[in-house]
């Protein structure tokens, strides 16, 4: 070594010793302040890289590598000072500097486990752990990614370098395709989608895909343009945009980008949705579609599409030939090519062609026509039209119809539904009233299915009317109003009387079938002769006899006869109000009175025994009553009517009893009381409880 040198190093350690010797003193609570910068300016000027590095001084050049600690953003970074098989060896002094373009900063120091902050960024976010080996930096942020070192006295200087590397993963990425669409006659890239990586931390790699495979930069064809922002906290938002020529083949693909980073636990990725660029290119060719596809038939919803192969379409129109004149006929069609038949029929069928017109390049591209049929069956017809025939005899129909396929017939009963038959003739033997009214015939083509027509026809059975019963009878009240109905049907359609006056409504059923309603008043005359309903029409006529009931315990009677010609069995009902249930009440009322005649008849023959009323055979007889009632009038009780006629209880109304309630065992009398003066109503009441044997005794 030379003697510059030499000197120089005896002088910075003179220095340093002249520090300490100038009075400051060491603090069990704060590490002496070191005036090293007048010997560390004398190191960087004297010494040799190396050697000033052998004595210690901080922000040597040379010096091994430094320790790599990787921390997230947000996190705490652990700074370990020194290795762990060294720990033991470090003095009890230890200062932590902050690198920042080889300039170190003092920011903590240590004395004998307890550490102080220096003033600055890091003041409140450093500590210690290990008993003072390991310093704490909290709330790790991208300005934080420089080189920490750490330096001990011990009798010489120690020290050891730690690299902090910061990580933050960039949010997912966001991706916008350009939504006017690029042509494939482009000279030049165009822009076809923008993707953006935001708040990552370091700068992420952007990857473009097409379809799934990587893009690269490619001469005239592929340019990736990227660019980076750096935000106020120090993260990175990242924007690319991918440029390039594309072709026909690319109107479906897919791109889409990817976001490349790293964190403590490796690396790591983020895509973003796929997107689609619309691709302007020009038809090649134009072609028909017709829906839906198979056999078509009359009614369909049918749709003929126009189409091509390029984009945007060209100009569509649809021309339609006539197959038997030939005649060509330019259909209407809308914006998208598309000719609508809301409901087919025969008349559409013929040979279909589009045109499309190409407004880019003034093009015009024509399709192969297509036939299209649309099958059909139509007039059918039945003879004869308005069948008639007498009954008992035999009657042939006959179906036909048009169409441009083969064709099967059936025959239907269309009241019932019922299948009489397949062919286009139909049988009908022994014609009865049953078998009039409507049968269909029904064309249907096998080969396509659902399509059919049909034809109703109605077939007429001449005859005279006919009525459901020549005679029926029904319960009746005298004196008041009746409803009788009649009903008659047959061909020529019948007409209905009546062989009593009244208020008559007719009402037709069908073409066939006639209802007629009465309404008439029950008079005694009516209950002898009955009511006759006559129907007659051009054939003859015929009739039926209503016989009425007199029914003291029914108050309505309503009886509806209801043609059985209407009915498919060709019955007949008969409705009737029902008779109220009166046998057990009619009982007890016979019961009751003849109780009530006996009692009488005892009280009477009580007063006879006593010798209180003498009775012969002469109109009047002089009963003896006691002195004190001799002033009492004379009442005479007298009667005409033979024994079987005499009622002897009336009814608080005064109607006379039936027969089968009288007593029959009494001979005609008279009663007469003698008396001279008015006789009281509570006296008249008296003398009617003891005769009926409610009052008391008499005296």
């Amino acid at each position: 070594m030379g003697l510059s040198r030499l000197l120089c190093a005896f002088l910075m350690t003179a220095c340093c010793c002249c520090g300490y010797a100038a009075g400051e003193t060491l603090s069990l609570h704060k590490t002496p302040r070191l005036r090293s910068s007048e010997c560390v300016e004398c190191s960087e000027v004297l010494l040799p890289n190396h050697e000033r590095g052998a004595l210690g001084v901080p922000g040597v050049a040379e010096q091994p590598e430094p320790e790599l600690v990787e921390v997230e953003v947000g996190s705490t970074a652990l700074l370990k000072c020194g290795p762990s098989h060294s720990q033991g060896n470090f003095s009890h002094v230890i200062n932590w500097f902050s690198v920042h373009k080889e300039k170190p900063t003092l920011i903590f120091r240590v004395y004998q486990g307890h550490g102080q902050s220096e003033p600055g960024e890091y003041q409140h976010r450093l500590s210690l752990q290990d008993k003072g080996t390991t310093l704490a930096l909290t709330h790790v942020t991208p300005h934080d990614e420089h080189i920490f070192l750490c330096q001990g006295k011990h009798p010489w200087s120690q020290e050891h370098r730690f690299q902090l590397r910061v990580y933050k993963a960039p949010e997912e990425p966001s991706i916008q395709a350009n939504a006017l669409g690029i042509s494939v006659n482009s000279r030049e890239p165009e822009e076809v989608a923008t993707c953006v990586g935001r708040n990552g931390y370091p700068i992420p790699q952007v990857i473009w895909y097409k379809n799934g495979r990587p893009l690269k930069e490619e001469k005239n064809r592929v340019h990736i343009q990227s660019s980076q922002i750096v935000e106020s906290s120090g993260l990175y938002t990242v924007q690319s945009i991918l440029k390039a020529q594309l072709l026909k083949e690319d109107k479906d693909a897919q791109f889409y980008c990817e976001l490349n980073y790293r964190l403590p636990s490796g690396n790591h990725m983020k895509e973003s949705g796929e997107v689609s660029v619309p691709v302007f290119y020009p038809a090649e060719k134009v072609w028909l579609e017709v829906e839906p596809v198979g056999m078509l038939k009359e009614g369909d919803h049918v749709e003929i599409r126009c189409l091509a192969d390029g984009n945007p379409s060209p100009h569509f129109s649809i021309s339609k030939q006539n197959l038997s004149t030939r005649e060509v006929v330019e259909e209407a069609v809308d914006d998208n090519g598309v000719l609508v038949l809301k409901s087919a029929h025969k008349e559409h069928s013929g040979l279909y062609e589009c045109q499309g017109l190409d407004l880019e390049t003034m093009a015009l591209l024509s399709s192969d026509q297509q036939e299209l049929l649309v099958n059909y069956v139509s007039d059918v017809w039945v003879s004869p039209a308005a069948p008639e025939s007498q009954e008992g005899s035999n009657l042939t129909l006959t179906c036909g119809a048009e169409s441009n396929q083969a064709l099967e017939f059936q025959w239907l009963r269309e009241k019932t539904g019922k299948v009489l038959g397949k062919g286009p003739v139909l049988q009908l033997h022994n014609l009865n009233r049953k078998a009039g009214g409507g049968y269909r015939c029904v064309a249907s083509v096998p080969s396509v299915p659902g399509l059919n027509s049909t034809q109703l026809i109605n077939v007429v059975i001449l005859g005279p009317p006919w009525v459901a019963l020549k005679e029926r009878k029904m319960q009746v009240q005298e004196n008041t109003m009746l409803n009788l109905s009649c009903e008659a049907s047959g061909h020529p359609r019948p007409s209905i009387s009546w062989n009593v006056g009244g208020m008559a409504n007719e009402q037709d059923q069908d073409s066939q079938s006639v209802l007629s309603i009465l309404s008439v008043l029950v008079t005694p005359e009516l209950l002898e002769t009955g009511v006759e309903c006559v129907a007659s029409n051009s054939l003859g006529k015929n009739s039926t006899i209503i016989f009425l009931e007199l029914d003291s315990n029914r108050t309505t009677a309503l009886i509806t006869t209801v043609s059985p010609y209407a009915k498919a069995n060709s019955t007949s009902t008969e409705k009737k109000l029902s008779e109220p249930k009166s046998k057990g009440v009619v009982i007890v009322a016979v019961t009751v009175c003849l109780l009530v005649l006996a009692v009488l008849g005892a009280v009477l023959y009580f007063f006879y025994k006593k010798g209180k009323l003498p009775c012969g055979r002469s109109g009047k007889q002089e009963i003896t009553l006691p002195p004190s009632r001799k002033s009492e009038f004379v009442v005479e009780v007298k009667s005409d009517k033979r024994p079987e006629d005499m009622s002897l209880l009336q009814g608080s109304n005064g109607g006379t009893r039936a027969p089968g309630d009288q007593h029959s065992g009494w001979s005609p009398m008279s009663l007469k009381w003698m008396t001279e003066k008015t006789p009281t109503p509570a006296y008249l009441q008296t003398t009617f409880q003891r005769a009926k044997g409610l009052g008391p005794e008499p005296y």
